[in-house]
């Protein structure tokens, strides 16, 4: 394929996962009184990795070598993209609202800049770095909702502190990715989940045992379902390999979708009216992902 078709197919994915990881926030959110947040991120990813076992087993076998070899950075990847993220902004949402998380997410992109700076010395071209600023303003209009005013209405708490730590953690699992050994992407996805799997499950069963209990139904079994597989198994194969194709940081920049796609999940889902800050946003986010792609194009001629 291209490497010009290959990179727009890589954004178009790209946007899918954003999609359904805006359903995964608002899903986190609506059964937080339901299910603690450890409990939630050991169900997400213990199914994941149960669905995901039959397909994966056979390439696991053939990778086990590899993977012994590189285990370093493959429990690092768990335990930073897996255990940590999930977790950390599940409780974060626990005591911050919705809106606050979402603005506090377009932090993801200069924060991987940041970090490929400081692992790798990668340096971001000034076009790229004014398509991220771009894209971030377009958070900043969606979430203030075209209101300067509602910028002193911000408040920072304990859950704004955890999403930020989430964020900074979610920039180190990007441009560590670069690091992962060439195997199966199914092999590896399945041992990164099982590292996740085994991080998390101490802190989920010390929330059953001394937090409140599990309020059982239907909407919490459908929750369930979804965070195992849609956020977690197709997104991250799709994320994982559109990191390669187009980079960390544009990668990163994606996330700069999330609001946009939580506002039109919740006028879809829940009837509520888009505006035209919503438009005004969508179209600096979008100004600011295509500045971006057109970044290298330029470093190169």
């Amino acid at each position: 394929m291209p490497a010009d078709r290959q990179q727009a197919r890589a954004y178009v994915l790209l946007g899918l996962v954003m999609l359904l990881w805006a359903g995964n926030s608002i899903v986190g959110r609506a059964v937080r009184n339901d299910v603690g947040p450890f409990v939630l991120s050991f169900v997400r990813w213990a199914g994941a990795s149960l669905v995901l076992l039959p397909f994966a087993i056979g390439p696991l076998r053939r990778d086990w070598g590899a993977l012994r070899q590189s285990w370093p950075i493959v429990v690092l990847l768990g335990l930073t993209g897996v255990a940590a993220f999930n977790a950390i902004m599940y409780t974060g949402l626990h005591y911050t609202t919705a809106t606050n998380g979402l603005l506090l997410q377009a932090a993801i992109p200069p924060a991987v800049l940041a970090a490929d700076r400081l692992l790798f010395g990668v340096r971001a071209g000034w076009l790229q770095l004014l398509g991220i600023l771009a894209s971030m303003l377009g958070v900043a209009v969606i979430v203030f909702q075209g209101q300067p005013s509602h910028v002193l209405g911000f408040r920072f708490g304990l859950g704004d502190g955890l999403v930020l730590i989430a964020c900074v953690d979610w920039a180190v699992y990007t441009v560590l990715l670069r690091k992962r050994p060439r195997v199966s992407p199914l092999s590896f996805l399945l041992a990164t989940f099982l590292v996740g799997v085994a991080a998390v499950a101490p802190l989920a069963l010390w929330e059953a045992l001394t937090g409140p209990p599990m309020q059982w139904h239907a909407g919490v079994g459908a929750a369930f379902l979804y965070v195992a597989l849609l956020p977690s198994l197709v997104s991250y194969l799709i994320y994982n390999n559109a990191a390669d194709v187009v980079g960390p940081a544009r990668a990163g920049q994606a996330i700069t979708l999330l609001p946009l796609f939580g506002a039109l999940l919740s006028a879809a889902l829940l009837g509520e009216p888009l505006h035209a800050y919503h438009f005004a946003g969508m179209a600096l986010i979008l100004i600011g992902i295509v500045v971006s792609a057109l970044a290298p194009r330029q470093a190169r001629r």
